[in-house]
C-alpha cells in the first residue's frame, strides 16, 4: 500500500513536499516514481527514483525545480518542489515498480500506486 500526502494550495513560486508512505512491503526492493494528472489530460512521469536512491530522473518540465528523494529506513519517497508554476496543477501519485536496472517512465511499468494528493498553484 501507497499513501500519499502534501498536496495543497500554492501560490506561483512556492514550494511543497510531498510524501510517500510505503507499507506491506520491501521497500528496498522497489524502484519508485511520481506521475501526474492534470484535468483532461493523461496520467504523465514527474521523477523517478532507483531502489538505493543512487539514480534519478526527472521530465524535462521539473528539471531543476523538483527533487526525489528516498529514505528506506522510513519506507518514503519525497518529491520536493520549488518554484512551482499554473501548469504543476494536477493530481500527483506516487507508483511502485519491481523492475529494476533503471528509471521507468511508463505507467505500465509500475505495479502499485498511491491514491493521488492534489496540488493547485494560483497565479
Amino acid at each position: 500500500q501507497l499513501q500519499a500526502s502534501g498536496g495543497g494550495l500554492v501560490q506561483a513560486g512556492g514550494s511543497l513536499r510531498l510524501s510517500c508512505a510505503a507499507s506491506g512491503l520491501t521497500f528496498s526492493n522497489y524502484g519508485m516514481g511520481w506521475f501526474r494528472q492534470a484535468p483532461g489530460k493523461e496520467r504523465e512521469f514527474v521523477a523517478g527514483i532507483s531502489r538505493s536512491g543512487g539514480t534519478t530522473e526527472y521530465a524535462d518540465s521539473v528539471k531543476g525545480r523538483f527533487t526525489i528523494s528516498r529514505d528506506n529506513a522510513k519506507n518514503t519517497v519525497y518529491l520536493q518542489m520549488n518554484s512551482l508554476k499554473p501548469e504543476d496543477t494536477a493530481v500527483y501519485y506516487c507508483a511502485a515498480t519491481v523492475r529494476a536496472w533503471g528509471i521507468f517512465r511508463k505507467v505500465y511499468e509500475y505495479n502499485y500506486w498511491g491514491q493521488g494528493t492534489q496540488v493547485t498553484v494560483s497565479s
